[in-house]
C-alpha cells in the first residue's frame, strides 16, 4: 500500500489521491496524519507536508487548496516541466509541482464555480478555462502528469516495491450518438413539412415523403452494420421533449416512428436520456422524459448527456443525481473540441458546494462532429486528422476516447458529404491498429 503523510486530511485530498492512485493506476493508497505510522511504513511513502519526516520518502510540498473549504480565486502561474504545462509549483520537492492540488483544480472544475462569462447558450465559455488560455485543452494533461508522477516515484523506490504492481487501465474507444433530429422530413406531420417546403422548396423532401428516397438523416441500418462488423458497443442518447421549441426539434415522442426507433435501439445497445433544452431548467420535466424513455425502452435509464452540452455547476449535476442518473457524458464543450476536465478517464464528480465526492460518474468526451463542423469550421479531412490526434493521445495514456456523432452527419445529406466516409475510415484505422 502507498502511504501518504500529511499534517491534516481533507475530503479534497482523499478525492485527488484516490483518483490518481486507485482509479488511474489501480493501486491502494491511504492517508495518515500519524508521523510514527508513516516512519514505520515499509512500502512506498509520500510525504505531502512542508517538512521531511524520514530518509526514504517521496516529498511533495503542499499548497493550501486541498485544505480549504471555500471556493476563491487561486494564484495560478503555469510553467513548463518535461515539455508539458503544470502549476502550483513546489520548492525543494521530489516533484516539480503539487500534482494532488493541480489535479483537483482541473477535475473538480473549480474554475467553473468562480465568476465567469457565459456563452450565448448560457454555458461556461471555454475561453474562460485555464486549459484554453494556456494551450493544453487538446491533451489529457492529468493522465500525462500521472504517468510522469509514477516514473518519478520509481526513481526513489527500488524494483520489487509495491509500486511496480500498478495496473494501468487499457485504452478504450466508446462511440456515442446524440439523436437530436431523428429524421429530416419523415414523421414530422403536415404542417412542419409544408412550412419547411415553403421556406426551402426541395425535390428531395417530396421524394422522401412519397417514399421514393430514403430520409437523409436515416443512417441507422448503416450504423448497425458498422457496429456489428467492428464489434463496437455504442451508446445512443435520445431527445424526447414533449413539445418542440427553437432548440428541441426532434420527432415528438408520441409518434409511433419515434417509439419504434427507440425500442429497436434499446434491444441492441445501451441508451441514455438526452435531456431537452426545456427540461434543463425544470427537474419535473427531466424526470418525465426519463420515465418516458424507460417506458419505451423497457430499461432503467441511468445515463445522460445534456442537449447542447448545456449545464452549469453544481446545479446541473445535482439535478441529475436527484433524477436517478448515475453516469453522465456531458463533460466537454459544445463550442470547441478538447478535454474540458483535462482528463481522458472517467471520474466521480466532486460537489464543491457540499465538499464531497458524489456517486455520479463523469465520462468526458473530447470530440464532437458539430464542434468540428460548425464551431471550428473544419472540413471532413481536417476533422479526420483531429480524430487521429485524439485517438493517438488517448491511446498513449491508456485513456478512453469518447466521440459524439449525430445521425444527420452520418446520413446522406449533401451538407455533410464525406463525414460518413471519414467516420468509417477512422473506425477501420483503429481496428487495424488492433485497438477494437
Amino acid at each position: 500500500m502507498i502511504l501518504i503523510y500529511t499534517h491534516t486530511s481533507s475530503p479534497r485530498l482523499q478525492y485527488s489521491c484516490n483518483f490518481i492512485f486507485k482509479e488511474l493506476l489501480g493501486l491502494n493508497c491511504a492517508i495518515t496524519i500519524d508521523s510514527e505510522e508513516f516512519k514505520n511504513h515499509e512500502g512506498v511513502c509520500i510525504n505531502y507536508s512542508a517538512s521531511a519526516t524520514k530518509d526514504k520518502e517521496f516529498r511533495i510540498d503542499n499548497c493550501s487548496l486541498l485544505f480549504e473549504s471555500e471556493v476563491k480565486e487561486q494564484q495560478i502561474s503555469c510553467f513548463k516541466t518535461n515539455s508539458y504545462k503544470a502549476f502550483f509549483k513546489t520548492g525543494s520537492s521530489n516533484f516539480s509541482f503539487d500534482i494532488f492540488a493541480a489535479t483537483f483544480y482541473l477535475l473538480s472544475r473549480y474554475e467553473e464555480y468562480l465568476p465567469h462569462t457565459k456563452d450565448m447558450y448560457g454555458r461556461y465559455a471555454h475561453e474562460n478555462s485555464l486549459a484554453f488560455k494556456e494551450g493544453f485543452l487538446d491533451i489529457p494533461l492529468i493522465n500525462i502528469w500521472a504517468k510522469d508522477f509514477i516514473a518519478a516515484i520509481k526513481e526513489k523506490f527500488p524494483p520489487g516495491d509495491y509500486l511496480y504492481k500498478a495496473q494501468y487501465s487499457k485504452f478504450r474507444f466508446k462511440p456515442t450518438y446524440d439523436i437530436d433530429i431523428a429524421y429530416s422530413y419523415k414523421h414530422k406531420g403536415l404542417l412542419r413539412n409544408v412550412g419547411g417546403f415553403l421556406r426551402s422548396p426541395s425535390v428531395e423532401r417530396l421524394k422522401v415523403l412519397l417514399g421514393l428516397q430514403k430520409d437523409p438523416f436515416d443512417c441507422y441500418t448503416w450504423l448497425h452494420e458498422l457496429h456489428q462488423q467492428n464489434k463496437l458497443q455504442p451508446i445512443f442518447f435520445f431527445l424526447v421533449a414533449e413539445q418542440n421549441s427553437i432548440y428541441d426539434k426532434n420527432i415528438l415522442p408520441g409518434k409511433d416512428a419515434m417509439w419504434q426507433l427507440i425500442n429497436r435501439h434499446a434491444k441492441k445497445y445501451a441508451i441514455g436520456i438526452h435531456p431537452s433544452w426545456q427540461s434543463g431548467d425544470h427537474s419535473v420535466l427531466l424526470k418525465k422524459e426519463i420515465n418516458y424513455l424507460e417506458e419505451v425502452s423497457e430499461k432503467q435509464i441511468t445515463t445522460s448527456r445534456q442537449h447542447y452540452i448545456r449545464f452549469n455547476l453544481p446545479e446541473g449535476y445535482q439535478k441529475l443525481i436527484e433524477a436517478g442518473i448515475t453516469d453522465d457524458h456531458s463533460m466537454g464543450y459544445g463550442s470547441i473540441n478538447g478535454f474540458r476536465a483535462s482528463v481522458a478517464s472517467s471520474f466521480f464528480w466532486y460537489d464543491l458546494q457540499n465538499e464531497k465526492q458524489t456517486d455520479l460518474r463523469i465520462h468526458p468526451f473530447c470530440f464532437m462532429d458539430a464542434n468540428s463542423y460548425y464551431e471550428q469550421r473544419f472540413s471532413a479531412a481536417q476533422a479526420y486528422e483531429e480524430l487521429l490526434h485524439y485517438y493517438t493521445i488517448c491511446n498513449e495514456v491508456n485513456g478512453t476516447l469518447i466521440t459524439i456523432w449525430h445521425n444527420n452527419f452520418l446520413g446522406t445529406a449533401k451538407e455533410f458529404d464525406d463525414w460518413r466516409t471519414i467516420y468509417e475510415r477512422f473506425i477501420k484505422y483503429i481496428k487495424e491498429a488492433n485497438i477494437i
